[in-house]
C-alpha cells in the first residue's frame, strides 16, 4: 500500500551538500536512530498519530528548533537548560550529521532528531505542547516569485500556532531585511504579538544567545542581524 506525500510546499532548499566525513557517516549511522522522536514522515505515520512528548522528556517542558543548521545553536540551549526537552527538525544531512558530533562531544541527553521537514514534524506534535520555539537564520528565498516558500507563511504559522502553547515564546533571527518585513506581517496575523518596544529589543541578540554560522557569515558579508521575539495569543 502506497501513502499520500505530504501535501505542503517545502521551505527548505537542498537536502545534502559536499560528502560527509567517515566521523559524520558514523554519527549517522549509530547515533541518529536513538535520537528519534518517533514515527513522524508520512510513510511512517500515515494517520499523523500524535507523538508521545512524555515517553521522550517526562513532564519536561518541550521546545522545538525549526532548522537546526549545524546544531550548534541546539547544543547550545539543551546544555543550559537539561530540565527542558528539545526538538529539532533539520532536513539537511551534513547538518544533521554535524548537529550528532556537537551532542557527542558536549555529553547532552535531552534532545530528540528529526532529520527532515519541520512542517512533518509539526503535524504530529501535540496541540499546545510546545513552550517556546526557534526559527533561526531560515532559507531566505530571496527571489520574489520564492517568496511562498518562506517559512513565515500561513501554510506554517498556522500549523505552528497550533502546536505552541498559550503564551509560548517564538523567536526569529534572520539577517535578510525583507524577511524582516514579511515576518512582521505575517507572523501577527498568525496569532502571535510583538514583543519589542524599542528598537534595541530587535537589534541586540538574546541574552543567552549563541552566535552561529550562519550569523557570521552575515556579519563577515556586511548584513546585520535582527532578532524578532513574538508570543502565542
Amino acid at each position: 500500500m502506497t501513502h499520500p506525500e505530504r501535501p505542503h510546499r517545502n521551505f527548505y532548499g537542498r537536502l545534502k551538500g559536499k560528502s560527509l566525513k567517515s566521523s559524520q557517516k558514523t554519527y549517522l549511522d549509530e547515533d541518529l536512530a536513538a535520537l528519534s522522536p518517533g514515527a513522524v514522515s508520512w510513510q511512517e505515520n500515515p494517520d499523523r498519530v500524535p507523538l508521545d512528548l512524555n515517553a521522550l522528556f517526562g513532564e519536561r517542558p518541550v521546545w522545538l528548533e525549526i532548522g537546526f543548521g549545524g546544531g550548534e545553536h541546539m547544543v547550545h540551549q539543551a546544555a543550559r537548560n537539561p530540565d527542558v526537552g528539545i526538538v529539532g527538525a533539520e532536513p539537511y544531512i551534513n547538518g544533521v550529521a554535524m548537529l550528532l558530533g556537537k551532542i557527542r562531544r558536549a555529553g547532552v541527553e535531552n534532545l530528540a532528531v528529526h532529520p527532515g521537514d519541520a512542517r512533518d514534524l509539526m503535524d504530529v506534535l501535540p496541540g499546545g505542547a510546545i513552550s517556546r520555539a526557534f526559527l533561526l537564520y531560515p532559507d531566505p528565498w530571496p527571489k520574489k516569485r520564492h517568496h511562498r516558500r518562506r517559512f513565515v507563511t500561513p501554510e506554517h504559522l498556522v500549523p505552528l500556532h497550533r502546536v505552541l502553547a498559550p503564551g509560548a515564546i517564538l523567536r526569529v533571527a534572520t539577517d535578510i531585511p525583507d524577511y524582516v518585513r514579511q515576518t512582521l506581517e505575517e507572523v501577527p496575523r498568525a496569532g502571535f504579538e510583538w514583543l519589542a518596544e524599542r528598537p534595541a529589543d530587535w537589534r541586540a541578540p538574546w541574552d543567552d544567545w549563541i552566535s552561529t554560522r550562519y550569523e557570521q557569515k552575515a556579519l563577515r558579508e556586511g548584513r546585520v542581524p535582527h532578532y524578532l521575539t513574538f508570543r502565542r495569543l
